[in-house]
């Protein structure tokens, strides 16, 4: 057989074989791909390329980023246009960013071939999703069938409506929306997670558009503006087979839904945020989808809050590529809390760490729970970190998280309200290789207070050749 045809047959698309071969093979991360929302209304956001190689000169700086046309998208979370699904089709290659907007509906196709030269290869404008009367757009994830699919939480007029758009892998235009026709759809919507194998999707609810944008009341989450169930899926047949109500005040917004990386296992988990609780989904072996509580973490009895009681506020979790640990951000607490899941039924808590936070000693907030030592904020380099660990983004190895602490801009005003006006940071910390152990690396910071005289709100995290929440295993 010729060389060349050898090279051919050898090829394989984008990502990795499985969530075994992203471990051994995958490399330490060089950079990252950050979504960064501007401090300022009325201003353009930002996807910036932060260097994270140790052995650069331009370690943990912005080494290049693309500022965006318009004015007020508010980036979010982005995904790819092929990953680890479509592993076994060579013809593909993951070289663009989905970067679809929360207040603009917008989505923008950044090129990433080249980090240090990020450039906008399309955008799909506001106006062409009107048709298919979805606006709000949060998670995208790519398909193996070449399609990107992107949840949508509202209607065109900012009322909620859960579904999600498809959009073409290759020209980047949106097709249709996913949900059967003339089926149910969730009223809220949010994060969703899909494995093929186990023919199931799991989507979650955070709010009503219009009542989001204005700023977090509980008086909304009466009022019934904010979700508590979570929907499950066919995958195959795209229409809901399930929907369970989230028990009790644990079950209050859920956001994050995570299931294990091995596509043979159904097991997935998902952060509620209001609830600040971790709930565990499951199969029961005939047919029916199962829900407990995992984990709970208690609020603060606070004064000199907006409430009399300071719930943590889970905003994210990510799973170990080994699916050995689970990671779950507290952005009012500031805590990030592991928790060893080998068994899905036994969580462990192995370890936990402080980052600034709500309830530190240089805030004017008084801890009423005496069992409850106020934490001191967080200082690296003399610069003080504001606001809480909000999304996580973990190396494939599972040896470094990154951290970073804007949740969405309202929020961020209403809650940290400096960390709104002055920008925010990334952070990273140390994953112990034998105990799991984390500590905070005090020789990493990445500053968006100044990137040629504005400042940003550094929000999702990825890395060139997948992660441990962009690629999903067939």
């Amino acid at each position: 057989m010729h060389k060349d045809t050898i090279k051919c047959c050898l090829k394989k698309g984008p990502g990795y074989k499985s969530p075994e071969d992203a471990i051994k093979n995958g490399g330490r991360e060089k950079v990252l791909f950050v979504t960064c929302p501007n401090t300022k209304e009325g201003e353009h956001d930002i996807i910036a390329c932060v260097d994270v190689d140790p052995e650069s000169e331009t370690f943990t700086k912005v080494i290049n980023y693309v500022k965006l046309p318009y004015e007020n998208d508010e980036v979010h979370h982005s995904g790819w246009n092929t990953c680890s699904s479509c592993y076994d089709d060579s013809s593909l290659v993951r070289s663009h960013l989905i970067i679809p907007c929360l207040n603009s509906s917008r989505i923008y196709v950044i090129n990433t071939k080249d980090p240090k030269n990020l450039k906008i290869d399309h955008i799909v404008e506001p106006e062409k999703l009107l048709p298919f009367n979805v606006s709000f757009l949060h998670t995208s994830h790519c398909l193996a069938d070449g399609n990107i699919m992107i949840s949508t939480l509202g209607d065109n007029d900012g009322n909620a409506r859960g579904n999600f758009i498809l959009l073409d892998g290759k020209t980047f235009e949106p097709k249709k929306t996913w949900i059967k026709e003339n089926t149910m759809e969730p009223k809220f919507n949010y994060d969703f997670w899909y494995q093929p194998r186990q023919n199931v999707m799991i989507s979650t609810e955070w709010g009503t558009p219009n009542a989001i944008k204005d700023g977090f009341k509980v008086e909304d989450v009466i009022d019934g503006q904010y979700g508590n169930k979570i929907h499950i899926f066919k995958w195959n047949e795209k229409e809901i087979c399930q929907s369970i109500e989230l028990p009790g005040p644990e079950g209050q917004i859920p956001l994050e839904v995570r299931f294990l990386h091995d596509p043979t296992k159904w097991h997935a988990f998902v952060g509620t945020a209001l609830g600040s609780s971790i709930f565990h989904i499951y199969d029961n072996g005939n047919g029916e989808y199962k829900c407990r509580l995992a984990a709970s973490i208690n609020p603060v009895k606070v004064s000199g809050w907006a409430m009399d009681v300071m719930p943590p506020l889970i905003t994210d979790i990510i799973i170990s590529m080994d699916d050995k640990y689970l990671y779950a951000s507290c952005w009012l607490h500031g805590i990030i809390k592991q928790y060893d899941i080998s068994d899905p039924f036994n969580f462990v808590l192995n370890s936990e760490i402080n980052i600034s936070g709500s309830l530190h000693s240089e805030t004017n907030v008084k801890i009423l729970d005496e069992d409850y030592p106020q934490p001191n904020p967080t200082y690296i380099n003399g610069t003080k970190i504001e606001g809480g660990p909000q999304m996580l983004q973990l190396s494939l190895d599972g040896k470094r998280l990154y951290v970073s602490n804007s949740l969405y801009l309202k929020w961020d005003q209403q809650f940290y309200p400096d960390l709104a006006s002055k920008g925010g940071n990334i952070l990273k910390i140390n994953i112990n290789e034998e105990n799991g152990k984390m500590t905070l690396d005090e020789n990493f910071v990445v500053d968006l207070t100044d990137i040629d005289g504005s400042s940003y709100l550094p929000h999702e995290m990825r890395y060139p050749g997948g992660d441990c929440t962009s690629d999903i295993w067939l």
